[in-house]
């Protein structure tokens, strides 16, 4: 399976980039910008931002439901249903 062009705006492109050489092999591109312990630090934050804030939809979850529940009115469909 080779690698060509399909079109002629493809055949164009190859045809252009052929000639170009990249050379990105320096011994810093291998190197990480951000250290570990940042990174891991900052994972940890996001995961506890989201830990909490999804204990607290929860909380506001049961406290909506509950005051819901406390408020609803229900009337009898019927006469004799209000006398049983």
């Amino acid at each position: 399976m080779g690698v060509g062009a399909k079109d002629y705006i493809d055949r164009l492109l190859v045809d252009k980039y052929a000639s170009e050489k990249v050379d990105n092999h320096d011994e810093d591109a291998l190197v990480s910008k951000v250290s570990a312990e940042d990174m891991m630090s900052a994972m940890n934050t996001a995961g506890f931002y989201y830990r909490d804030m999804h204990l607290l939809q929860k909380r506001l979850s049961v406290v909506c439901y509950s005051i819901n529940a406390k408020n609803a009115r229900y009337t009898p469909l019927d006469e004799e249903e209000a006398a049983a």
